[in-house]
């Protein structure tokens, strides 16, 4: 009877190769276990047929960055159960190879308010989340605020400039009309409450507050509660 070993062993002595490199093809999802990939190096085999990928390559897989579009009324807590494959953007076009791996150790950045929908981030790659710590508050994040009521005489001027919000003077942004019924703001550094609230220093009443943009990156058309990768060598 064959006595269980652990697949990375077993990939060493396939590929006659270091267990390092064997645990690199493992974890870059290029090794099958009778058919099904396996990137898990301690998997324990026996008889399985164990097989590598003809495009393998034994480089470490990159770290990975999702882009969630974030539904109304969802919180914190409840996101990660949308980064599943099953919820990736059919129009995904970084052509990245999806692990399960890419799931595991993501930090959540540019948070949302519970009510508000649109792009929030999950990295697990360290230069990526320190560039959003550090760099966020200079970020241009543009927005969709669906308002109702009247707006007092020098409402545009007001929202662009000079505001005090908890204590703190807002940044200069920019506000204009969508629609009779839709503000559009270009604006940085967004607080928790923050765009409700400005409205309310109009006359407006704020409703659905939705994020496309941070910085450079877009949601396009992708679907409430869908993800797609950040592509390689974009930048925020």
């Amino acid at each position: 009877m064959t006595s269980p070993i652990r697949l990375d062993k077993r990939v060493s002595a396939l590929l006659q190769c270091s267990r390092a490199q064997a645990r690199q093809y493992i974890e870059g999802g290029w090794i099958s276990v009778d058919g099904v990939v396996v990137e898990t190096p301690q998997t324990m085999v026996t008889t399985e047929v164990v097989t590598l990928a003809a495009e393998a390559s034994a480089e470490a897989a990159e770290p990975a960055t999702l882009l969630l579009n974030k539904p109304a009324g969802a919180r914190a807590a409840d996101l990660p159960a949308l980064l599943v494959e099953g919820n990736r953007f059919a129009d995904d076009a970084s052509d990245i190879r999806l692990l399960r791996r890419h799931f595991q150790r993501l930090d959540a950045l540019m948070p949302l308010d519970d009510g508000a929908s649109g792009l929030v981030v999950f990295t697990q790659d360290w230069r990526v989340r320190r560039h959003l710590l550090e760099a966020g508050p200079t970020l241009e994040q543009e927005y969709m605020v669906d308002v109702s009521g009247e707006p007092t005489p020098w409402a545009m001027p007001k929202l662009t400039q000079g505001l005090v919000y908890r204590n703190r003077a807002l940044p200069g942004c920019k506000v204009s009309w969508q629609s009779e019924q839709r503000l559009r703001f270009a604006i940085k550094d967004v607080q928790p409450g923050q765009l409700p609230w400005m409205c309310s220093q109009v006359g407006l009443q704020a409703g659905q507050v939705r994020r496309l943009r941070i910085g450079q990156v877009g949601l396009s058309k992708m679907p409430e509660g869908q993800w797609r990768y950040l592509p390689v060598g974009q930048r925020f």
